[in-house]
């Protein structure tokens, strides 16, 4: 029977990984499998554990080996150094360098601000935050929906959310105030391409819809066993408190999420209520 490690260990194996491989090429499926984890749940992970992205992570380690070499193996060209980090040229390597460090490689091997090197380093240090969450275990029934998927840019899901809205009110089908709403992501916006999010809009619905002409479909959200908690406020920081919930209840918990992404339910509109007043459940599912 294989031992599934707590997700903190994980998140150190893929570090451990990663500065012991740092010549290697990077390939963000390689190392969620290392944690593994699904590539969506290892983001945000990672992210809870390290307070930093799994790509940050990796230039400031290879950032850090650099330093190393430009402070004490003086006798390493710089391009070289540069080539060793993965950086095509020492001009490109020099940019990145400077907006981490402050300090040009040049620089930095003349004389080093080590005070500014370790600050920027920090980053890497776990910071806890205060957990203000409640976090609830629940087992999120079987629900017939009708669905309506954004594809492309996050910033422009209000756009589909309005033909949605559209398409609700002219058919009747899932009633905005006696229907349940639903927020199905295909993972986190901020680690994909836009061309590659996919959102779909969800409505309750008592019998299957018939074919229409805005696109929206029958579809279906399984039972599953998931952590819930409620946001308050904008869907604008939404991400806040998916990444509370990952830092302060999964990462400490023995519990492994599902490959299912983490989707929600909006208890109230923002066509409905001030923005302040918000509330959306957030479901995480769990294996």
């Amino acid at each position: 029977m294989n031992h599934i490690l707590p997700l903190h260990r994980s998140i150190r194996r893929v570090c451990d990984y990663i500065d012991h491989n740092l010549d290697e090429p990077m390939d963000v499926k390689h190392l969620s499998e290392v944690a593994a984890l699904s590539k969506y749940h290892f983001h945000r992970v990672f992210v809870a554990s390290t307070n930093i992205t799994v790509s940050k992570y990796i230039l400031l380690a290879r950032l850090k080996r650099a330093s190393f070499e430009l402070a004490f193996e003086t006798d390493i060209k710089i391009i070289d150094i540069a080539l060793k980090a993965g950086f095509d040229s020492a001009e490109v390597f020099s940019r990145a360098f400077k907006r981490t460090f402050s300090q040009t490689p040049s620089e930095f091997r003349k004389q080093p601000q080590w005070p500014t090197w370790h600050r920027v380093l920090e980053q890497t240090a776990h910071k806890q935050i205060e957990n203000t969450l409640n976090e609830d275990i629940v087992t999120f029934p079987k629900t017939q929906v009708a669905v309506l998927e954004h594809r492309g840019a996050p910033e422009r899901v209000y756009e589909t959310a309005g033909e949605f809205v559209n398409w609700r009110k002219s058919s009747g089908l899932s009633p905005i105030r006696s229907s349940l709403t639903f927020g199905l992501p295909n993972g986190d916006p901020s680690t994909m391409p836009a061309s590659e999010f996919r959102f779909k809009i969800a409505g309750s619905v008592k019998t299957p819809i018939p074919s229409n002409d805005f696109g929206v479909l029958n579809a279906e959200i399984p039972a599953m066993r998931c952590a819930k908690v409620t946001h308050h406020g904008s869907h604008n920081t939404l991400e806040q408190t998916i990444y509370l919930f990952y830092q302060h209840w999964l990462v400490q918990s023995d519990e492994q999420p599902a490959a299912h992404p983490c989707f929600f339910q909006y208890l109230n509109l923002i066509h409905e209520v001030d923005e302040c007043d918000l509330r959306t459940d957030v479901f995480l599912p769990l294996c």
